[in-house]
């Protein structure tokens, strides 16, 4: 067993050093890594000594205990990484996983709101922000700077709660992101968005000392979290108060459906797949490609509103 956890450490390392692999990322291959050992323990086998019909039976097992195909592709996909890092350093002789295919799934369509249900949302956080007063003033204009933030730029919810204060610095119209794998872009600003950000750094000039010294850290967003920051959690709670608030399904919002819709409505108002997948900050347009839907169905619209054919049906 110390053998096995020294190979996924080994692994995991690799992981975070050389392919900047976010600390979510890690945590979840090291839940499914463990997983895998455990199961292994009750067949008296081992990593590094695992045969193909382990892996057949590890497959099983998950599909019998009712796991779904995306996450049993997921627990292969991450044990035949580990078996390809062992293989390319001289670890093991074979990998058990050659010959294995995960179950096939179909990407499911991303949950997102329409532009009027995104207006109410917006609208109802204004409201409370105009109309809090103390330390849950704060709070309010910062959930309304966030949300506002987030639909204007379509950030990742763990991007835009750990944004540092550094970001303020040059142009006002845009905001450089640090994303996945360390990678940096540019997210520009709509004037809504801006406005709500200075409203928000306005606070910590105000009249209440404890405000401001919120307010003025190394943190855009601070909190008394572990992290410093606001956390990814805290955001979306506030979100599905304020959702319940503006009269929609809390279960319908949440950081990532706010992420989803500002992609969405892009699309559908004509902005191209390639723009989007660079302001979503997407590696592979094969993940941007989710939203296609989005775009089948603006052609079927074009093409109904404008061929001679399809106004004489």
């Amino acid at each position: 067993m110390a053998e096995a956890m020294r190979h996924i450490e080994a692994f995991l390392e690799m992981l975070a050093a050389e392919r900047g692999a976010a600390a979510n990322t890690i945590e979840a291959y090291r839940r499914d890594l463990d997983d895998f050992e455990a199961f292994l323990e009750t067949r008296g086998a081992a990593i590094e000594t695992a045969a193909p019909a382990d892996v057949s039976a590890y497959l099983a097992a998950a599909s019998a205990a009712g796991l779904k195909p995306a996450s049993r592709a997921r627990r292969l996909s991450a044990v035949r990484q580990l078996y390809k890092f062992l293989l390319a350093e001289g670890l093991i002789a074979g990998d058990p996983t050659h010959g294995h295919t995960g179950p096939k799934r179909q990407r499911a369509l991303p949950r997102t709101l329409n532009v009027a249900e995104v207006d109410s949302l917006i609208a109802c956080a204004a409201r409370r922000a105009d109309m809090a007063a103390g330390a849950e003033r704060m709070r309010a204009v910062r959930l309304y700077c966030l949300i506002e933030l987030i639909y204007a730029t379509g950030m990742r919810v763990s991007e835009l709660v750990s944004l540092p204060r550094s970001v303020l610095a040059g142009d006002k119209r845009v905001l450089t992101i640090k994303g996945k794998g360390g990678r940096e872009r540019l997210v520009p600003l709509n004037a809504s968005a801006r406005a709500a950000l200075d409203r928000y750094l306005a606070l910590g000039h105000g009249e209440d000392p404890e405000i401001a010294a919120t307010v003025a850290t190394k943190w855009l967003f601070p909190s008394r979290s572990a992290e410093g920051h606001l956390t990814r959690q805290g955001f979306a709670q506030d979100l599905k108060q304020l959702a319940q608030e503006a009269g929609l399904d809390p279960e319908r919002v949440s950081p990532h459906v706010l992420r989803h819709a500002f992609a969405s409505h892009l699309l559908d108002r004509g902005a191209d797949l390639r723009s989007v997948q660079q302001l979503l900050g997407h590696a592979d347009i094969s993940t941007t490609e989710i939203y296609t839907h989005v775009l089948e169905e603006r052609l079927k619209r074009l093409v109904h509103d404008h061929h001679p054919l399809a106004r004489k049906l």
